[in-house]
């Protein structure tokens, strides 16, 4: 017979369609690359973004603003138990801020003829024992404070006594006084729990104290 063999159609449509095949998967591979691509800055900067956040509140709740009065960058490690000590005028300013600001006010300076300021009051500067049991147990009556004259309602009992309004620890109100006697100009000594513990056992329970008995306290 003359002539080339006739050849058989159906490999070369099985190569084209492998052909065609392989193709389209590499189109849909392309494509879901693509896909792939366009979401990944999305939820890479969605993270950074969180992680900032993140951050942000963890240093502004637990680092105390890097305040020199907390952290102490040259303090030794300690050794056997561990002791969370925080400066009692960092936490006097803390009380302070929560109850005698609204009538000795921001700056310690009172309002004139109904609340003493403090700033460079005698009476804060003065022997520890007076101004201890001013907080501790009141103050009723008038009071002379830098020369004038101050008959507001009564200074309410603070100290951890019979009767009293408020039920303050001696590390409270020890905290307050070494906060008020260091601030606005005050240069007067910090005040101890101890100290303020001693006066309570000395004096025990009684009623609010007067200024003529305050000026008594040496």
């Amino acid at each position: 017979m003359n002539g080339d063999p006739q050849r058989d159609p159906v490999p070369d449509q099985a190569v084209a369609a492998d052909e065609r095949l392989l193709e389209a998967h590499e189109r849909a591979l392309r494509g879901r690359g693509d896909r792939g691509d366009r979401h990944r800055p999305l939820a890479i900067g969605a993270s950074l973004i969180a992680l900032a956040l993140f951050s942000g509140v963890y240093l502004e709740r637990y680092t105390g603003h890097f305040s020199p009065l907390i952290f102490d960058e040259n303090a030794k490690p300690l050794k056997g138990e561990l002791v969370f000590k925080i400066d009692p005028v960092v936490l006097g300013q803390r009380y302070y801020g929560a109850e005698c600001v609204a009538c000795h006010r921001s700056q310690g300076e009172g309002s004139p003829g109904i609340y003493p300021p403090l700033a460079g009051s005698e009476w804060v500067n003065g022997p520890p024992g007076r101004v201890i049991r001013i907080v501790v147990y009141g103050l009723r009556g008038k009071v002379r404070v830098e020369g004038n004259d101050f008959s507001a309602s009564t200074m309410p009992v603070y100290g951890r006594i019979l009767n009293s309004g408020h039920n303050w620890s001696d590390r409270k109100i020890a905290a307050v006084l070494t906060y008020i006697r260091q601030e606005w100009g005050n240069k007067a000594d910090p005040i101890s729990e101890d100290d303020v513990a001693a006066v309570r056992k000395a004096v025990g329970n009684r009623d609010a104290m007067s200024e003529d008995e305050l000026e008594l306290v040496k």
